[in-house]
């Protein structure tokens, strides 16, 4: 049976759904479950929902947890990254509250623009520490990453490490299932291919049995049932042809176009939540007391499958069941209009060999270019993180779309040395830099 190591598993709602998506395939039922996290208390609440899980379940694993993570990765087959670095206070604040000064404002923060670069910055030497551990305790694992920014992850770890990795997220079938709700037609009878980066990626095809939904879907639009939450990506789908995988909120922040402090009237018009990740974090704390007293009660736990590809890749690769996923892997010939390397969302085969990426070939040009406006700043915060050299932390930031939109170069040198200073020991390397 394999060792699957849940890093960060104080994230008790996420690690509760993948154990239950785990542990409900008999084939996995007796696997080592090995529980890792820094806060004592989230991982003992964590702990109690994994067994509560397995005896909803009928399995029977064995669940160990521990705050020494490198305990938790010996031995492992497989490896499940959930961290969040710096959490909410101080790092998610600063990242919010320090651009706003200069009047750039951010809805999500955790990909792109100033948030995502700051983000990837302390996120990236944390997740490269935790490869060298697995190069040395588990070289074969299959680290699967769910952690933002995503795309930025996964390339550091494609250029400073030799352990297998993909990244992993739920846009792809999560969008699929909302278009399908809108347009009326049952998500089981839709084949869709998509490529791109992840939260930028656009469905190539939207088909049943053969026809084409895409008419389908631009109807939506021209006769007025967008809803209310979705209005960019339609947006998006009438100016390009092609409708992107990742929510309105976290698009708008991506592109030049949507977020204008001199435009108050189109921010509400396209319905864009600024401050919602924050907003989301504070709901979060506010309500952790009372699901770990719900989760530490006599009450039964309820397990319902939930949309997420890990539990998929770990079957696949352990019963040679073959399944094909969507994962952020390095483009090595697979979409041929972005950079060679940098870290592209496909299409996947898993099988008892491992996850194995689908060539796309060529994008629509449109797609590829607006893609590659997000890529440079992905690069240069990677080789910022991996060179510590700072320059490139403004030169991220200039080529950035949305802050570039809204401020000045003075301004973005004079935010990116505001931020710096404000995340401190967080980002050690450029903060002596």
């Amino acid at each position: 049976m394999p060792k699957i190591t849940f890093i960060g598993a104080g994230s008790t709602v996420f690690a509760k759904n993948l154990l239950g998506d785990i542990l409900s395939y008999p084939e996995l039922a007796s696997s080592t479950i090995s529980l890792f996290d820094i806060d004592q208390e989230r991982l003992s609440t964590s702990t109690l929902v994994a067994h509560k899980v397995a005896e909803a379940l009928g399995a029977h694993p064995r669940i160990e947890s521990t705050t020494d993570r490198r305990a938790a990765l010996d031995g492992a087959d497989y490896a499940i990254c959930m961290i969040q670095v710096g959490g909410y206070r101080p790092c998610t604040v600063t990242d919010f509250e320090v651009p706003k000064k200069y009047g750039l404002r951010q809805t999500i923060g955790d990909t792109l623009g100033i948030g995502g670069i700051m983000r990837g910055l302390r996120t990236i030497p944390v997740v490269l520490d935790m490869c060298r551990d697995m190069e040395e305790l588990c070289p074969d694992v299959t680290f699967l990453n769910y952690v933002n920014p995503m795309a930025m992850l996964c390339w550091a770890v494609s250029r400073a490490s030799r352990i297998r990795t993909v990244g992993l997220c739920h846009s792809v079938q999560y969008t699929a299932y909302e278009l399908a709700r809108d347009i009326g037609v049952p998500l089981e009878e839709i084949n869709y291919v998509c490529a791109g980066i992840n939260h930028m990626a656009f469905y190539l095809r939207f088909e049943r049995n053969g026809e084409d939904l895409y008419p389908q879907i631009r109807k939506v639009y021209t006769e007025g049932r967008v809803p209310e939450y979705n209005r960019v990506r339609y947006e998006v789908l009438m100016k390009l042809g092609y409708f992107v995988t990742e929510s309105s909120e976290h698009f708008s922040e991506y592109v030049p176009w949507f977020i204008k402090r001199d435009r108050p009237d189109l921010i509400e018009t396209l319905n864009i939540p600024l401050d919602e990740y924050p907003r989301r974090c504070e709901a979060q704390i506010a309500g952790w007391e009372r699901m770990r007293k719900e989760f530490e009660s006599d009450q039964p736990i309820t397990i319902e499958r939930s949309p997420e590809y890990g539990s998929l890749i770990i079957h696949s690769i352990e019963t040679g069941v073959p399944r094909v996923i969507y994962g952020n892997v390095p483009n090595r010939g697979l979409i041929s209009n972005l950079p060679e390397g940098c870290c592209v969302e496909v299409p996947c085969l898993v099988d008892k060999n491992g996850v194995q990426p689908t060539s796309v070939g060529e994008l629509p040009p449109q797609l590829a270019a607006l893609m590659r406006t997000n890529v440079n700043v992905q690069e240069l915060t990677v080789e910022a993180a991996l060179t510590g050299n700072r320059a490139h932390v403004y030169h991220a930031a200039m080529l950035d779309p949305h802050t570039a939109a809204e401020l000045d170069l003075d301004q973005i040198w004079s935010l990116v040395d505001d931020l710096i200073e404000a995340h401190g020991d967080w980002l050690p390397e450029l903060s002596r830099g």
